[in-house]
């Protein structure tokens, strides 16, 4: 089962990570989330990824969400993926908590497949509500 880690602007990714576990209170197993501080060190903020993905991708498999492409948080992730012996790590940006939910529920899938769920769970999220629509819970 991949893993799934969170990187963003601080407090970015511990807010989705505990709306995730709000919402999935017997999930999620295998996430984590690193927020990058304005001033962070970028080699002491690789160290703190590395040692998170080792705990989260048990089987060597990871999802690694980001917020904005091409900011810090993105350009860490870029590194650790490419890290030497990192193998089965994915980065997507543009978490968001529709995106982070949809991977949560099928997390179980194989890497390649969670990477179209986020993308698909992220872009469905984002609409336009009309006045008179109600929403129920988000289902798996």
């Amino acid at each position: 089962m991949p893993g799934i880690l969170i990187i963003a602007h601080t407090p970015l990714a511990s807010a989705l990570r505990d709306c995730a576990a709000h919402v999935y209170a017997s999930c999620p197993i295998g996430l984590e989330a690193i927020d990058v501080p304005a001033d962070a060190s970028p080699g002491a903020m690789l160290a703190q990824a590395k040692l998170a993905l080792e705990r989260v991708a048990s089987d060597g498999a990871a999802l690694v969400l980001v917020d904005a492409a091409g900011a810090t948080p993105c350009n860490l992730a870029q590194r650790l993926a490419a890290a030497p012996g990192t193998s089965a790590v994915r980065v997507v940006s543009g978490v968001n908590l529709p995106m982070l939910l949809r991977t949560v529920c099928y997390q179980k899938e194989p890497l390649d497949a969670l990477v179209t769920r986020a993308l698909d769970g992220g872009q469905r999220g984002i609409a336009e509500l009309q006045l008179d629509e109600v929403s129920e819970a988000p289902k798996c």
